[in-house]
């Protein structure tokens, strides 16, 4: 199994929005899905909007079309975007 480091950035909805729950709720589908080591960053854009950055390790014959269904299903996401997909070497 070939693996690869996947940055994805998320949008939420609004910047009321729990950033924590998205987070949790990233993580859990994320992992369920075959993801490793997820980490989060939080990025300030906007008027106090703040996007999510997560960094992971994703199996490559999985593909990115999955990342984007799963994490655009998460409650209160905007939008899903794929920053960074390149292969691991280990």
């Amino acid at each position: 199994m070939t693996l690869t480091a996947v940055i994805v950035k998320l949008m939420p909805t609004s910047p009321e929005v729990n950033l924590k729950e998205i987070e949790n709720s990233s993580k859990f589908a994320l992992e369920k899905h075959g993801a490793m080591n997820i980490s989060f960053e939080q990025k300030p854009i906007a008027f106090g909007l703040k996007a999510i950055l997560i960094k992971f390790a994703w199996p490559e014959e999985s593909g990115t079309d999955t990342i984007e269904a799963i994490l655009s299903k998460i409650k209160n996401v905007s939008s899903v975007r794929i920053e960074d997909y390149r292969r691991a070497f280990g």
